[in-house]
Order: structure tokens, then sequence, then C-alpha cells
């Protein structure tokens, strides 16, 4: 079977397509025929060796996916040969068969496409953790995305609107603008590119505050980091929740006065840990996804899909932070 593998840390250049021998489940696991592999930011940082996961070389990197069972691991049950699932199983998506655990599998509806399955669980699962365990959002409440036209800030938006909040949206042209409107926000605002000096934080922040009222934020989505955290920050209002996703930009420091300051929270979101700590909880969080995505509420928007060999540009489009909602690799 064809993989992509890293041999070595560095970017997209170093990955190579090679042949692997096919995989056989153990017990407890299912030998996944992949049809679809999302590509994510962490796609960019696990084969930099930046990211938290550091799996032994060589691996493929790619994780969620999307495809049909070939074969049953001993002790598995509720699942055949031929069904039609969604996981993510962290890396090694990119390859053509690929064995995960049977319980962080999900079926996938008959009238959905594999790239649509592909795109669904990383983000979305991702931002209703956040939104709802970290960021306790409620209807009425104002929300402010940051980096609001990738695939979980997309997701964010989506969902936020869901559970009835005021959505404001943060990006950094008007055509990601456009998407972020087109996703359901109440509005967007386009901030200028960083780095930023102290005038050019503090403009920021009025830029922010201007965008999400007097009362300020009751939660912020932030999967940015880098110099748009503290400024963003600044516009939370009292008692409000602020929700560290991600770093693209750098990881920031902020300054724990303002946390005094506003009686605000500063939540981490880490969604695959969640996942493996409480199982149930993420399961019930999955099933509401799957409500919302069957009422319309939510749709993964796939701007490109692109074949395992050019797989490697996909992770550069993510990395320099060029693609609108989410970039799918097919392996049909």
């Amino acid at each position: 079977m064809k993989a992509l593998l890293s041999d070595q840390p560095g970017g997209p250049e170093t990955l190579r397509i090679t042949e692997l021998p096919e995989p056989t489940p153990a017990a407890g696991e299912l030998l996944v025929r992949v049809r679809a592999c999302a590509i994510n930011f962490p796609d960019v940082l696990i084969i930099e060796d930046k990211y938290q996961l550091k799996p032994p070389r060589p691996f493929a990197p790619g994780g969620e996916v999307a495809g049909e069972v070939e074969a049953v691991g001993e002790g598995v049950e509720g699942w055949s040969v031929g069904d039609r699932l969604i996981a993510v199983p962290g890396y090694g998506g990119l390859v053509e068969k690929i064995v995960i655990p049977a319980k962080i599998a999900f079926r996938l509806p008959a009238d959905r496409s594999f790239e649509e399955g592909a795109a669904l669980l990383l983000t979305y699962a991702t931002s209703i953790h956040a939104l709802a365990d970290r960021g306790r959002l409620q209807a009425g409440h104002t929300l402010l995305v940051l980096g609001a036209a990738g695939g979980v800030g997309l997701a964010a938006i989506e969902l936020g609107k869901a559970m009835g909040a005021r959505v404001i949206a943060a990006v950094s042209s008007e055509e990601k603008a456009q998407a972020a409107r087109d996703a359901g926000a109440d509005d967007a605002l386009v901030y200028p590119a960083g780095p930023f000096d102290r005038d050019g934080q503090k403009a920021l922040a009025e830029l922010f505050k201007g965008a999400v009222g007097p009362g300020g934020a009751d939660v912020i989505f932030d999967p940015v980091g880098g110099d748009y955290a503290e400024p963003a920050l600044r516009s939370i209002g009292w008692g409000g929740r602020y929700l560290v996703v991600g770093f693209p930009a750098g990881i920031p420091r902020l300054p724990l006065n303002l946390t005094l300051l506003k009686s605000c929270d500063v939540c981490g979101v880490f969604w695959g840990a969640f996942a493996m700590r409480d199982p149930k909880a993420n399961a019930a969080h999955v099933e509401q996804l799957f409500r919302w995505w069957d009422e319309g509420k939510i749709a993964p928007r796939i701007s490109a899909t692109y074949p395992l060999e050019r797989a490697g540009e996909a992770i550069t489009a993510i990395a320099e932070r060029r693609a609108i909602g989410k970039l799918v690799v097919t392996l049909d």
C-alpha cells in the first residue's frame, strides 16, 4: 500500500511516497481503507517535531480520516466489513490503509461523502468542547473568534450560532471575512498582519473592543496566539472566558493583571486529551454534532482536495495560513 512518510524532521518537502506492507488489526482494532484524510495545523507541527505528540519515525502525518472497514479485529463488536466510518487517530492517516482502535471510530452517515466526513471531527469536536465545556457559552453571549476563516474558526462560528450566541469573526483578509459571514458570523473585522509593536497592539485592542461592543466579549476563541492574544484579551468582558486553542502566530505571554481587572478566566483547550479522559462526554458531543449536521446548522467547508502525491502542498497551504476552511487529501 502507498503511504506518505516523514523520515526526518522538516517541512513538507521532506515527505516521501513509499510502499508499505498492509497492516493487520489486532484485538480491539479495525483495518480501514482510507478514502479521505483532512489536513490540519498539527500536521504542520508534527513533521517538524514541534507538536506535543512525537511519533517514532518513519510515520505518516494526517490526523483525521474517513474510510471503510476492511477487517475487524478480535473482540470488536458493532462493526462489519464495508461499514463507513470517521476517526481521529492523531497521525498516520496519509496511507491507503490504517489500523485504528475501534473505540475511536464513529459511523459516517450514508448520505455524507468521505471528504465531508474527514473534515468534521477534529475541528468541530475541538470547538464544541471549547465553547460548551471550557467557555460555558450560552444563548445571548458575545463570542469573538480569531482566525475565523480556518477550519476550526469556521466551526466555532457555526457552533456559536447554533448555541445562540452573537458571533464576531476576526480574520486577516476581506476574502476570509466573507467566508466568515457566509458561515453565519454576525459581523467580521479584518485585522492587520503582525508582528505588532506596542502602538500596534493598542490599535488592535481598540479594533477588537469596537467590534464586540461596550460590554466586551463573553467568550474569546483564539486558535492564533502570538501578538493577537493580548489585544484580544483586552476586549474581554467581566467574568469572560479566554479559550487558548492554538499558536500558529507564536506562543503569547499574557499580562495577568488583565485577568484580575476583568475577573476573567484563561482556559486551555486540549480536545484530544479530553476525548481520551472522558470518552462518554466526547461521544455525547459528537452525537450533538451529527444532529446539527443533519439539521443543516453545521457543514464542513472544504476549499480544496489533493491526491496523496500532493498532500505536502496542502500542509504548506496550512502552514502559510492560506487555507479557508478545510483541505482534504483523497485516496480513491
